[in-house]
Parts: C-alpha cells; sequence; structure tokens
C-alpha cells in the first residue's frame, strides 16, 4: 500500500479526511440549494416576500386580495422592458447608475412609486422634484391636499425626507413647502414620490389610514412590478454596461464556505482541558540513575567529567558546612579548609582543583579521598 510523506497510508489518510470533507459538502450543499430556492424571491426592507417588522408582506396580501397582481424583482432587465399599463414600485435602497434610471424612464411606465427615492432617481423620473434637506416627524397626519387617493385615506402615519415640488404638482402630508408625498403628472405617466418608508411596512400598515393610502396609490393598475434595486450594471471603468465582473451571489457561496471552514476548524481544532495526572510506567531510583551515568563516563574514558563531578559535589557539601560563598576564590577555600581540618594546603588544592586522573585507579583514589574529606565535614 502507497504511503504519504509523512508515513501515513492512503487508507488512513481518507479515514481521517472524509468527516471534515462530509461535513464541509453538506454545508456547501445546502447553501447552494438555499440559493436555488430563494433565487425567485426577494427579500429584506420593504420587500414583498419579507415577514420581518420592515418588510411589506402584509402589504403585497392586501393588493392581492383587491386582484391587483404583484410581482417582485431585483434584476434591473424586469424594470425596462416596454410596461404600457403597468405600476411600477420602486423600493429604497441599492445604487444604479444615471444610465440606469433613464432606461427605467424610457420604458413607458403608466404609473411609478417611488419611495425615498435619490436624487439620481428624481433627476431620470421626477424632474423638478427636489430633496428639501429637512424631514417631518412620524406622527398621524392630514392628508392637506386634495389628491383623491390621499383624501379617501384620510390620516396616516408618516415621516422622513421631504420633498419640494412644482407649482403643478400635487402634494400632501406636508406644512406647504416640506412634503411626504408628490405627485407629479407627466403627460401619460403618474409619478408619486413618497419619503415615508415605514407607512407601508408590516409593523405600521394597520395603523391609521396606511392601508387605505397604500391600497390607493398602488391599486391603480392590475399588474403591479414591485422593483428592490440592487447594484448599477455598469461595473467596469470603461463604461461598458453589462453584468457585474463579479455577480451578487457570489458572497453568499463565499459566505458558505467560510462558515464551513471554520465549523471543519472548531471541530479539528485542539481541545485543551484541565491537566491529567498519568501514572510513570517505572520508577527510577536516583541510585540507579547515578550508576547508569557512572557506566557511561567509564565506557566513554570519560575521567575528566566524572572526576569534575566529584569534585563539585565535595566543594558543594563544603561550602554549606563552612559558610563559604560560593563564588569564592579557590584559595580562599582551600585556607578555609585547611583551617577547619588541619589538612596539609597544598594536598587539599590537589585534591579539589587538581588535574583530572588518567587512569580508573586514580580515578577511585580521587573519590574515595573526596568522600573521606566530606565525611570529615559532616563528622568532625
Amino acid at each position: 500500500m502507497s504511503t504519504s510523506t509523512t508515513g501515513r497510508s492512503v487508507g488512513d489518510s481518507w479515514r481521517a479526511l472524509r468527516i471534515p470533507l462530509l461535513v464541509t459538502a453538506v454545508i456547501v450543499l445546502a447553501a447552494f440549494v438555499l440559493l436555488a430556492a430563494t433565487a425567485a424571491r426577494t427579500s429584506g426592507p420593504l420587500s414583498p416576500d419579507s415577514t420581518d417588522a420592515d418588510g411589506a408582506r402584509a402589504l403585497a396580501a392586501l393588493l392581492k386580495d383587491h386582484n391587483v397582481d404583484v410581482t417582485g424583482t431585483d434584476d434591473l432587465e424586469d424594470v425596462v422592458e416596454p410596461a404600457a399599463g403597468k405600476t411600477l414600485l420602486i423600493a429604497p435602497g441599492g445604487s444604479l447608475d444615471v444610465s440606469d434610471w433613464r432606461r427605467i424612464a424610457d420604458a413607458g411606465w403608466s404609473h411609478i412609486v417611488l419611495i425615498r427615492p435619490t436624487g439620481r432617481a428624481l433627476e431620470a423620473l421626477a424632474p423638478e422634484v427636489r430633496l428639501t434637506g429637512s424631514s417631518l416627524p412620524r406622527r398621524s397626519r392630514e392628508p392637506g391636499c386634495d389628491l383623491p387617493a390621499a383624501v379617501r385615506a384620510g390620516t396616516a402615519t408618516v415621516g422622513g425626507p421631504t420633498y419640494s415640488a412644482p407649482d403643478a404638482a400635487t402634494t400632501c402630508y406636508g406644512d406647504g413647502f416640506n412634503n411626504i408625498l408628490v405627485r407629479l403628472e407627466l403627460g401619460e405617466r403618474t409619478v408619486d414620490v413618497i419619503g415615508s418608508r415605514l407607512t407601508f411596512t408590516n409593523e405600521e400598515l394597520a395603523d391609521d389610514g396606511n392601508a387605505a393610502l397604500a391600497l390607493n396609490l398602488l391599486g391603480t393598475h392590475r399588474d403591479l412590478v414591485w422593483y428592490l434595486p440592487q447594484w448599477e450594471s455598469d461595473y467596469s471603468s470603461s463604461g461598458d454596461s453589462g453584468t457585474p465582473l463579479i455577480p451578487p451571489d457570489v458572497r453568499y457561496i463565499a459566505w458558505a464556505l467560510a462558515f464551513a471552514v471554520l465549523v471543519v476548524a472548531i471541530w479539528r481544532g485542539r481541545r485543551l482541558g484541565p491537566v491529567v495526572a498519568e501514572q510513570l510506567p517505572v520508577i527510577v531510583h536516583a541510585a540507579e540513575t547515578t550508576e547508569g551515568r557512572a557506566r557511561l563516563y567509564r565506557r566513554s574514558r570519560a575521567r575528566d567529567r566524572a572526576a569534575s563531578a566529584l569534585r563539585e559535589s565535595a566543594l558543594g557539601q563544603l561550602h554549606k558546612a563552612h559558610g563559604i560563598p560560593r563564588r569564592a576564590d579557590p584559595s580562599a577555600v582551600v585556607a578555609t579548609v585547611a583551617a577547619r581540618t588541619g589538612r596539609d594546603p597544598a594536598m587539599l588544592y590537589e585534591l579539589l582543583y587538581g588535574q583530572p586522573p588518567l587512569t580508573d585507579a586514580a580515578l577511585m583514589s580521587l573519590s574515595q579521598e573526596l568522600d573521606v574529606l566530606t565525611q570529615e565535614v559532616r563528622h568532625p
């Protein structure tokens, strides 16, 4: 059987990796299935499919109950085709280029409803309507206009950015100059500009006359296209329009892969727990260790190292017994030990600091003499 460079067989490698690979494959497959299942659905704030507080599922259901066919989309190509006799609702969000807004304007929509539009959108779809730069606080307000859709709805809870409009436009829910709702008639096209986004959400649709106002504004035609803008179609610096170089769905796949890697890393990562006491298989006594080291010295003929070890041990006992500092000069050590033991200083110096023995017999003699000296220290 073939083996890898680390010595692990192919079978062992497969058994170790098959579960992480299976987990990763399942997560990635689940992400693809989720993307496929939601490909035809829209999501996010003011989405006709969202049941969140800032979604608009309730309004979409209300419109369908009144025979309005609601089609949600986030594809620009769905709203730039000829669409006479239809209503287009453009939710806030996204970032469309000026040319994209002009393509929408040229599609021939009979009724366009802009919710919190940007300056680009107003320039292309509602000329002469401008953002005032101020906003009105959310509260229940009277229409203050003769627009039938607003008059029938009565009071509504509105608030948000306000707009100024030309004299020919109809303005509602404002203070005379700052207006939440502006209706502009442009030949065969009607454009409604609405600054209050929350009015049509699931959270506030049931307040005041919000539901009636939304139904009156959006139910003017049998077909309603609910557009959630995404990104401008021009992603290249050359100005050529086309599909994005990186499709928006790629980010979902990237997040799925990152999540899969994180799960595998956590699963296979080192788990640090409390220290576990482990019984040693063999207890080695200190005497056996000393004997083993001595045999190694003898086998390698390391008499110098053996002699050095013996002298260091003896000096340690002498320093401790006579209170001699560890870094004391050899002459001071010899003088102190000679004064305490009555030995000849020259012989003590040779014993403690002399040359290493040349034979095993000389080494044994040195060991015995050092042992006698230390015995004298312990038993004066």
